[in-house]
């Protein structure tokens, strides 16, 4: 059964839409925002694909736009439909509007390639681990929103990796296998879940001895999906806030910096051996200097 796409890549669809239609015939944002009576920035919002659009917003703006096309119509009523639906993360309350995109936009992709400098991918946390990480990521948060997170997170993975799973392949740098996340015996189960994943996840790491490579300018996530769905896109996560690179220009350097990454890490075998090693100095009491 495939994975549903959730609403946030069909409103990037129909936001992108609604923008050429409205610029073809020169019409600013202020004059729709007037029509429907509401702010510009609902207008950009609308089509940068951050909200949903009710049916009678999108007759109104399809009548200025003098849309009479009927097959053109029934698929942007068929986005709008679709834009409008909840999301798998609905049933845990509010989500913040970044993340929830992010959530919507994982859960399309047929392709995640991602690169971590300093923890574990999402998909690929033990429920011991992400417990470790929400508690001190997330510093404003009480215990019960930080458990709140945990349980999103696991069932993330189960959403995304359970019902015709992409294909992720996620690079590491030593850093992650070092850093001791939530104690000994949480690393050492965390790392042992790494060397049982499922075939269609490829693992690499890329150790301390190879030198200066393209990850050391941090994270990042190239999603790609069934090219009738989206174009590929970059995630890039940092302290500013949240970034989607869908230029030619940006996806061009992130791939080929992605692909300098893997070229930089050991194979799957490789970095499978290097895993076992410290996961077994993790369960080594007296484990030598790491």
């Amino acid at each position: 059964m495939p994975r549903p796409i959730g609403p946030t890549i069909p409103r990037w669809q129909l936001g992108e839409q609604l923008s050429t239609l409205r610029e073809r015939i020169r019409v600013p944002q202020s004059q729709i925002a007037d029509r429907l009576g509401c702010s510009i920035s609902k207008i950009q919002k609308i089509e940068a694909g951050e909200v949903g659009v009710v049916r009678a917003e999108l007759e109104a703006m399809l009548a200025t736009y003098e849309v009479t096309d009927q097959q053109l119509r029934a698929e942007l009523f068929a986005l709008q439909k679709l834009g409008k639906q909840r999301g798998w993360w609905s049933k845990f309350g509010a989500v913040p509007a970044p993340f929830a995109t992010f959530l919507g936009i994982e859960s399309a992709a047929t392709k995640i390639r991602a690169y971590e400098p300093m923890v574990i991918h999402g998909l690929l946390q033990t429920e011991d681990y992400a417990r470790a990480i929400a508690g001190t990521v997330a510093l404003l948060s009480d215990d019960d929103q930080r458990e709140r997170q945990v349980r999103i997170r696991m069932e993330r993975q189960e959403k995304v990796l359970s019902d015709d799973p992409p294909e992720v392949w996620a690079i590491l740098d030593e850093t992650v296998l070092r850093r001791e996340v939530g104690g000994s015996g949480v690393m050492a189960a965390q790392l042992r879940h790494l060397l049982v994943l499922p075939q269609w996840i490829t693992v690499q790491v890329v150790p301390f001895g190879n030198g200066g490579y393209p990850g050391t300018r941090g994270a990042m996530t190239i999603f790609e999906f069934d090219e009738r769905l989206h174009s590929p896109v970059v995630y890039v996560e940092c302290q500013a806030g949240n970034l989607y690179l869908e230029k030619d220009d940006d996806l061009r350097r992130c791939n080929l910096a992605f692909n300098h990454m893997s070229a930089s890490a050991l194979s799957k075998q490789e970095s499978a051996r290097m895993i076992e090693v410290v996961a077994r100095q993790y369960e080594d009491p007296a484990r030598s200097e790491r």
